[in-house]
């Protein structure tokens, strides 16, 4: 295939175009379903021995979507043509399914989302046995059997379908299982915001049932309001309600559940490079840091700093959590994250999980009895400018290059010095090209910014000009 399916987060895009059209998702199934089976006689990806010997069984979930049974229908079919059995989760969030298909001895586990994305996308990612992202192997794998001719099995070795009924109960056990041993959050007043989304029911069971006293928002999906005004994206009706009712803390999910920020007592909020150090204080004050700590190119320059004040190592990776998550394998470190709420804790699940990091956070406050705002003391936030640039078809990598675009962003580096930085990327969810600026000065950054997206808005112009 001349262009990748897969993004930074797997297949994502507007439900009825390219890609994600049910008959391109029902293909993808069917290429999943024969690379990653154990009768494919391949290992997961380079990938582990494990991946030979689990069942040729794929677990599918999905968040509350409109067109999330749409795509389920799609897939279950190709897997099922693939010859491969379907257990169906339902409405689940992220990283349950990466939990479930590990316990479960999958061969695979898929989750129907687009995580932060409004309705109108929808996206599909895919665990390996083990609840780990698929490696580069596996992935290029199936793009590989994408392109050859779709052929079902036949009919005696079709897989079949089941509902697994029993989910949501066991990952909110997992959930409860993470948290500290004989304690509780009996006491705490505690404002969770759904987003609409994956654990709109899931979320306030598992923080209820550990004694708190929740309150839920933007917890009636309707198919169409996932992650619309509320969630991780948009935290003025948590702020707002969190004062409202004098709540001790409040808890933003995205639609898929695998991020999470957090506002305090006040209703100002706490990004997840602050969740971060929040964490690795703890757990070195706790002698359970193992190592150092992963970040992004997007990782604020405060949180690198703090680090350093700690003699904690850290290192950065390209955006997204799959990398981190590499990266942590690679050092053998347990912790790492992103501001926009990715939390690995890789002692605890194998992905970025919203709740199980909300609940590490929590019990930290438990422990120091303190409250959420007092953590982040010895952290300085750095100004930070973002804005996103549509580029439609034009192509990300190409941008980044024009001369132009190169000499606005040595400019800008030129000008923040030691105590700044630029970081231009294209998106690998949305077609968009991302700028990100941080220094010390708010207007200078801003402007700086301003000038390097229009340097990039002129070439899409061109670009497109050139194409028609």
């Amino acid at each position: 295939m001349s262009k990748s399916l897969f993004g930074t987060d797997g297949v994502r895009g507007e439900v009825g175009k390219e890609p994600i059209t049910p008959e391109t998702v029902m293909k993808l199934g069917w290429a999943a379903g024969k690379v990653l089976s154990r009768r494919s006689g391949m290992t997961q990806a380079g990938m582990t021995q494990a991946g030979m010997t689990q069942s040729d069984t794929i677990l599918i979930g999905k968040d509350t979507r409109i067109s999330g049974c749409l795509l389920e229908s799609a897939l279950q079919a190709g897997f099922c043509a693939a010859g491969v059995h379907v257990n169906l989760l339902g409405t689940m969030p992220t990283p349950a399914i990466a939990y479930l298909t590990r316990i479960d001895r999958a061969c695979a586990g898929v989750m129907i989302s687009a995580s932060h994305n409004a309705y109108q996308d929808n996206g599909i990612k895919i665990f390996s046995s083990e609840g780990t992202k698929l490696p580069q192997a596996a992935i290029q794998q199936i793009e590989l059997t994408m392109a050859q001719p779709m052929q079902c099995v036949a009919s005696k070795d079709l897989g079949r379908a089941h509902v697994l009924p029993d989910a949501h109960k066991r990952y909110i056990e997992f959930c409860k299982r993470t948290f500290i041993k004989n304690r509780s959050l009996q006491g705490m007043k505690i404002v969770v915001d759904c987003a609409n989304g994956a654990a709109h029911d899931i979320a306030p069971q598992v923080l209820t049932e550990l004694g708190a006293d929740v309150t839920a928002i933007a917890n009636q999906p309707d198919g169409l309001n996932i992650n619309r005004k509320c969630g991780s994206t948009d935290l003025a009706p948590l702020r707002s309600k969190v004062r409202e009712i004098r709540a001790d803390i409040g808890i933003a999910l995205d639609g898929d559940a695998d991020r999470v920020l957090m506002v305090d007592s006040a209703g100002d909020t706490i990004n997840g490079d602050q969740l971060l150090y929040i964490l690795t204080r703890a757990r070195k004050r706790n002698n359970t840091l193992q190592g150092g700590v992963v970040g992004t190119l997007m990782t604020n320059l405060g949180l690198e700093l703090a680090l350093q004040e700690m003699a904690v190592p850290f290192v950065r990776t390209k955006v997204g959590d799959r990398f981190v998550h590499e990266a942590l394998i690679k050092h053998h470190w347990n912790l790492g994250g992103e501001a926009s709420g990715h939390i690995i804790c890789l002692d605890k699940t194998t992905t970025g999980d919203g709740i199980i990091a909300a609940l590490e956070v929590l019990g930290v406050m438990l422990e120091t009895e303190r409250e959420l705002s007092h953590l982040t003391s010895g952290m300085d936030i750095f100004p930070q400018f973002m804005i996103n640039v549509p580029i439609g078809s034009a192509n990300g990598k190409q941008l980044s290059q024009q001369p132009s675009v190169k000499a606005a962003v040595v400019k800008a580096e030129s000008e923040l010095g030691k105590n700044g930085r630029v970081v231009i990327r294209a998106s690998g969810t949305e077609p968009v090209f991302r700028i990100m600026l941080e220094g010390n000065d708010s207007a200078q950054i801003e402007q700086l910014g301003h000038k390097i997206a229009g340097e990039i808005a002129e070439s899409v112009a061109l670009a497109t000009t050139a194409t028609r």
